[in-house]
């Protein structure tokens, strides 16, 4: 019963930040598949339903630039009880110059994606008319341009344009013909324990501009 969808996205820079680096933002080659689904999460998100990347088309060659911008070292701390009342000097806002650093990112540049998912159900007992129902609503808001909020790629400070493929004939034909080993990849987080959410990874690998994605459930995936 899944219906398959496919997004083209577009942006002038990205960044799909890998978890191993603790300072320094560097991304992935590639477009992540959790980054992939909150883009489609962006434009029709309901509780009973959720989206399974199944495939990553790359259409621009893969091109880096490296950025040094200022960021703030410190998160804001949620404020107690007694800051609110004014019952002590510990001030509620964050000064930014105390606190701002400057630190240099690997970034992405001028990318272009085509992006397969699966519009999945996750209730069991969800009729077939349900299920079309979802598909109708987001097929009518990607062909808008409709969002929730503003899709972006892997930051929110890298937003993204996106269309929806309505020409199956369309195919890999305009894809970089790349073949390289992405590593392991970042697949999304395993929400099963709410207050300890785990990621997942899988083996990534680049075939001819194109890359696959494994169910959530098979053993490819592992974290």
């Amino acid at each position: 019963m899944p219906t398959s969808f496919c997004l083209e996205v577009s942006g002038d820079y990205a960044c799909f930040t890998r978890p191993e680096m603790k300072v320094e933002r560097v991304s992935y080659d590639v477009i992540t598949p959790s980054a992939a689904r909150a883009i489609f999460d962006a434009i029709f998100w309901k509780p009973a339903v959720r989206w399974q990347i199944t495939r990553i088309e790359v259409l621009k060659p893969i091109r880096w630039i490296s950025i040094r911008r200022n960021e703030v070292a410190k998160k804001l701390s949620t404020p107690s009880a007694k800051q609110m009342k004014g019952e002590v000097k510990t001030p509620l806002g964050l000064d930014i110059e105390e606190h701002r650093q400057q630190r240099a990112g690997l970034f992405l540049r001028d990318v272009q994606y085509r992006l397969h998912a699966d519009l999945i159900l996750l209730d069991d007992k969800a009729s077939n008319s349900d299920y079309g129902k979802y598909a109708a609503m987001f097929e009518r808001r990607a062909k808008k341009g409709q969002c929730f909020n503003q899709p972006y790629l892997g930051t929110r400070e890298f937003s993204c344009d996106f269309r929806l493929v309505t020409d199956h004939s369309e195919n890999n034909a305009e894809c970089i013909n790349v073949e390289k080993p992405l590593g392991w990849m970042l697949y999304d987080l395993d929400y099963s324990d709410r207050k300890n959410p785990m990621p997942r990874f899988f083996d990534a690998k680049l075939q001819q501009g194109v890359v696959h994605v494994p169910s959530w459930n098979s053993s490819e995936v592992r974290g």
